[in-house]
């Protein structure tokens, strides 16, 4: 039942992580703020993310798993709480930076802890599984928090994300085993990281997809109603559709990431997403934006997921300072890929962010494939070596 906790914790994180993005039409006109600001919102969190999650893991290192999460949930509940009561845009930005630690937290630890309680031969499998999470918030939480936020406002949604947490702190705390302390992130272990150019490219690869994704995704629910026409439903269901998309291109990489190994689905999926990006000009419609929608979505949070994989499967003991690392990347590249999206908008507006979006993915694509390249090269030669007669 564990690792049903640990997904459940990954949607309450996905859900808290992309409520703003959900709710920004509502958001934009309770506290009278521009677009631009509200992307300084989610930047301003995925900064905090991505710096917190490296920094966090060498604090909790030693920490029981089992306490560790149940209170990284409970204070993104209680966080929850403070955003959703939070008079003005003032308030809110520093509650929300404040809240967002846990997620630097849980989700990386929780991959670390999952790869730790399973077999080699299923790590990669049980990891892509807790990260599951993150696309079912993609299908259900995001679309929901756009139709209650345009309809009971998004301070209604912040709370929702509040309980969430709770009931996930009360799962955790009563389905994971005690006593469960993957391999400290060491000095050393560090050491070996940063002096990798193939585990820092690995690193840098999670960076530049966020980045192309958030490019857009930030400030989908307003581009969708501006560039697109779209009706509140029409958003609610856009939302929908990318997430169900999501989930699917998640549960195909589930079964199969195994087999095909890691680094070919990272690849493979980086690539679909750059295709959505570069044919986004054909969508003239928002029957058209959804066609075109599909390549990215069956890759977008598949490509995180296979990620963690890659990085889980390398080295049992240097996962956690991978994971931390992968998850810094994605908040980083998150807050990078809003505030380059808000700098864009306030001076072409909407309609050359995809052609941002694309530079990112085609970049991230490239290096990928340059690493599995290198990864099948080593491979290769450690088979010959254990092939040689001794």
């Amino acid at each position: 039942m564990a690792r049903w906790a640990l997904l459940f914790g990954n949607f309450v994180i996905g859900c808290g992580v992309m409520v703003v993005a959900g709710t920004l039409n509502d958001l934009l006109h309770d506290l009278r703020v521009s677009v631009q600001q509200g992307g300084h919102l989610i930047a301003i969190a995925s900064l905090v993310m991505g710096i917190g999650a490296p920094v966090m893991a060498g604090m909790v290192g030693r920490m029981d798993r089992r306490r560790l999460l149940t209170i990284t949930m409970t204070w993104y509940g209680v966080g929850h709480i403070l955003c959703a009561v939070a008079p003005n845009y003032e308030w809110l930005l520093p509650f929300r930076a404040l809240t967002v630690l846990s997620a630097a937290v849980f989700t990386p630890q929780a991959a670390a802890a999952m790869g730790f309680m399973s077999t080699p031969a299923h790590r990669g499998r049980a990891i892509t599984f807790v990260f599951m999470g993150w696309s079912i918030a993609s299908v259900a939480g995001m679309p929901m928090a756009a139709w209650i936020g345009e309809h009971f406002g998004w301070r209604t949604a912040m709370a929702l994300v509040a309980a969430g947490g709770f009931l996930s702190a009360w799962a955790v705390h009563h389905s994971m085993p005690a006593g469960i302390k993957p391999p400290a992130i060491s000095s050393r272990s560090w050491k070996k990281v940063f002096s990798s150019p193939m585990l820092i490219g690995l690193v840098a690869i999670t960076a530049l997809q966020s980045c192309g994704q958030f490019t857009i995704l930030a400030y989908a629910a307003p581009y969708y109603k501006d560039g697109f026409g779209a009706s509140t439903e029409q958003i609610s269901l856009l939302f929908a559709w990318f997430g169900a998309l999501a989930l699917s291109g998640n549960l195909v990489l589930n079964q199969i990431i195994d087999k095909v190994g890691a680094p070919r689905a990272v690849t493979i999926t980086l690539a679909m997403m750059a295709i959505s990006l570069l044919v986004w000009p054909l969508a003239t419609s928002v029957i058209g934006l959804a066609v075109v929608l599909i390549p990215w979505a069956l890759g977008g949070f598949a490509t995180n997921s296979g990620q963690q994989a890659r990085m889980g499967g390398i080295s049992p003991r240097l996962a956690p300072a991978l994971l931390s690392l992968n998850t810094s990347a994605i908040y980083m590249g998150q807050a990078m890929g809003a505030t380059g999206g808000g700098w864009l908008i306030a001076r072409s507006g909407y309609t050359q962010l995809h052609w941002l979006a694309l530079l990112w993915l085609a970049l991230g694509c490239a290096i990928s494939f340059q690493i599995w390249r290198v990864q099948d090269t080593m491979e290769q030669r450690r088979h010959a070596r254990l092939a040689v007669p001794e």
